[in-house]
């Protein structure tokens, strides 16, 4: 297939397949998966960013330093833009007093009215155009690269489309609007990957910086969001399964290449 073929086929599938799941998830009320979906969304992030996108990002870019501004740069970004809706979220229900999901989403007690869940909806919107830009660089880098990169973004959506629902339906949606509105939003996966593929396309330059992105946003994400909501159990049980689960997501990565490779040859 071509690379814009790739693009299509991963970011629609992708999108598709991680608001499905996360819905199945949600639907079936087993709040104790979600747990162990992040653990071994950590290790697909964190194998994908350091083993993958990284090495590529440093090979396209002008030098090792440019590199490594690009991702420090994206990683002052990705900041930016929690703050930015962390802020609003406050501002419009307020923080204190209010519990928090496994993102750091603020959740209100009682419904609503919606406020909360359109929030979340206008949020994911933009992550998943994003995604589907560095679904798209990673692409046009380089085939097995795409593969692993799409694959890595899916492990984290899942969990984390996972806890949206969840928000929306507490915010008074019902299941089937929930679900007919995050796939809706899944859409803007295929929007970015497309618009951000011409616009590569043309713009051979801007690959490091993209790729550099999204190793920033890989690590950002398994960093800043997800690992600390492991700590809230300390207990030598659950700390030696996410370990192992951490593990898993880094051996998965690590064998997607190959197989991606070998199946592409």
């Amino acid at each position: 297939m071509t690379p814009l073929a790739w693009i299509v086929v991963m970011s629609f599938a992708g999108g598709l397949l991680s608001v499905l799941v996360a819905a199945a998830l949600s639907w079936a009320a087993r709040p104790t998966w979600v747990p162990t979906l992040i653990s071994y969304a950590i290790g697909a992030l964190l194998g994908a960013a350091f083993l993958e996108v990284l090495p590529h990002a440093i090979e396209a870019a002008e030098s090792p330093e440019r590199a490594a501004m690009n991702i420090l740069a994206g990683i002052l970004i990705f900041f930016v833009l929690e703050k930015l809706v962390l802020w609003r979220h406050c501002h419009d229900e307020g923080c204190h007093g209010h519990g928090h999901d496994h993102h750091g989403h603020a959740v209100t007690e009682a419904h609503d009215h919606g406020r909360s869940g359109l929030l979340i909806l206008v949020g994911d919107t933009f992550h998943n155009f994003v995604d589907g830009v560095l679904i798209a660089a990673a692409f046009v880098e380089s085939t097995p690269l795409g593969i692993v990169t799409a694959l890595a973004i899916i492990a984290h959506e899942i969990p984390q489309e996972a806890g949206d629902f969840l928000i929306l339906l507490h915010s008074g949606y019902s299941r089937t609007k929930a679900l007919a509105f995050n796939l809706l939003s899944s859409l803007a996966t295929l929007v970015g990957g497309i618009l951000a593929y011409f616009a590569l396309s043309h713009m051979q330059s801007l690959v490091p910086v993209f790729l550099a992105l999204a190793a920033a946003s890989m690590i950002y994400v398994a960093v800043a969001d997800l690992i600390p909501g492991l700590h809230k159990r300390t207990e030598l049980r659950a700390t030696a399964q996410q370990v192992l689960l951490i593990a898993a997501g880094i051996a998965s990565i690590v064998l997607a290449h190959p197989l991606a490779e070998r199946a592409l040859g």
